[in-house]
């Protein structure tokens, strides 16, 4: 099975430079720092001991933001990398102003990539996220014996059936990590399923808040914009769902005449396609990135730029998460809950059951499934100014005791370097 995937890995780098192109054009690569996927580094490596992160993308990388606050005051790290693969995830980054820690992008995952990679930044330790397993560079990893930890470890059903296929060449590849942290109870049972030896449940890192994040405040322009109105937030929305959510406005505002609905797409390179779609249906659109005055008669507030759902979750007390009224899983909603908001989501949410059962448990999730469903349920918690105070405490409770915990594991590892 390496074999195959060795090919397929080469056939892709032999493809890349056809698909860097067209990302490109579609403006999903960085003009200069794509080159760093093929180990042409932007960064230089410091002397010392280097703790190496990698994730996905942007929720990956905000979840390790806590724990990067805290390892930043380690004197023994001299520098801290973190490696991700999307152009939205590296915007993300520069939003905190670290001082030991870089980011690049990750390389493409071929044998001698990824040897080039470790041999470049030599790493201390290796860090995984979530559910980030490349066989190339864990078997490199593996090879030089760096110690390495799968990190919040998440492997649906999905995905557990897909490793489970491979056999014995998953379970070689996930006994590469010296240690494994699940982020729930089901991934917890899967891994053992593939054998995985070291496995210790601290709980999902995504409950801890960072301390940027909990500064982060609505700008004036927009303060004043929303001063004797009524308005509800539409976070990382999927293509459609922003048309169910603009046909729901239209709805409440028969009831409630100055309500504004905010859309944070899960994609802003769909900004035009979303903006189009929505004047379609008549409305009143107002783009975050434009320097215009808000006008009074605005319907829609979009934002078109990463980084910006705390500001919003910390003013609008009732939020959709997308990407559940399509089958894509569903979105994360912890953060919007640490910041005291009632939920509201489709049928499909199966990504992150267990903190679906958390929030029922409480109370303060609600499942919809179409338009009428969506206004009927905004009009409702926005009248009752649906705000859980007492939910939000718990989280931020549970999140501060297992950013403990996941710090005093990483202090193990940081004795033996």
């Amino acid at each position: 099975m390496l074999i195959i995937y060795r090919l397929l890995i080469n056939l892709a780098i032999l493809l890349s430079p056809l698909i860097i192109i067209i990302r490109l054009i579609n403006k999903k690569e960085d003009l200069y720092r794509f080159k760093e996927k093929f180990c042409f580094f932007s960064e230089r490596r410091k002397n010392g001991n280097l703790i190496w992160f990698h994730g996905a993308s942007v929720g990956e990388i905000k979840s390790i933001v806590p724990i990067i606050e805290k390892l930043e005051k380690e004197k023994k790290i001299s520098q801290i990398l973190v490696t991700s693969s999307t152009l939205s995830s590296s915007k993300i980054f520069k939003k905190f102003k670290f001082k030991k820690t870089v980011h690049q992008f990750f390389p493409i995952d071929g044998f001698g990539n990824s040897n080039n990679f470790l041999n470049f930044w030599k790493p201390s330790l290796a860090i995984f996220i979530d559910s980030e397993v490349w066989p190339n560079m864990l078997l490199n990893i593996k090879r030089k014996k760096i110690p390495t930890i799968l990190l919040n470890a998440r492997i649906t059903e999905k995905s557990f059936k897909r490793w489970m296929y491979f056999g014995s060449f998953s379970q070689k590849i996930f006994n590469c990590f010296d240690s494994t942290f699940p982020q729930n109870r089901e991934t917890m049972r899967y891994l053992r399923s593939l054998k995985v030896k070291k496995i210790k449940f601290l709980g999902n890192i995504k409950f801890s808040e960072n301390e940027k994040q909990s500064k982060d405040t609505i700008n004036v322009k927009i303060k004043k914009f929303i001063k004797n109105k009524q308005y509800w937030c539409a976070a990382s929305t999927h293509s459609n769902e922003e048309i169910i959510c603009a046909k729901a406005h239209i709805k409440l505002r028969k009831k409630i005449k100055n309500i504004i609905t905010f859309i944070i797409p899960r994609h802003i390179n769909r900004t035009k396609e979303i903006i189009n779609s929505l004047h379609n249906l008549n409305l009143k659109v107002h783009c975050h990135s434009s320097n215009d005055i808000i006008k009074k008669d605005t319907d829609i507030y979009v934002v078109d730029a990463y980084g910006e759902n705390v500001s919003f979750f910390k003013i609008c007390s009732t939020v959709f998460l997308g990407g559940s009224l399509v089958n894509h899983g569903g979105q994360n909603p912890i953060e919007a809950v640490r910041n005291g908001c009632s939920i509201i989501h489709g049928p499909y949410i199966q990504n992150f059951k267990e903190v679906y059962e958390l929030l029922n448990k409480d109370k303060v999730s609600n499942k919809i499934k179409n338009v009428n469903q969506l206004s009927q349920k905004v009009d409702i918690l926005i009248k009752n100014n649906g705000s859980s105070k007492r939910l939000k405490n718990k989280i931020n409770k549970l999140g501060k005791k297992i950013l403990e915990k996941t710090h005093a594991e990483f202090k193990f590892y940081l004795n033996k370097i």
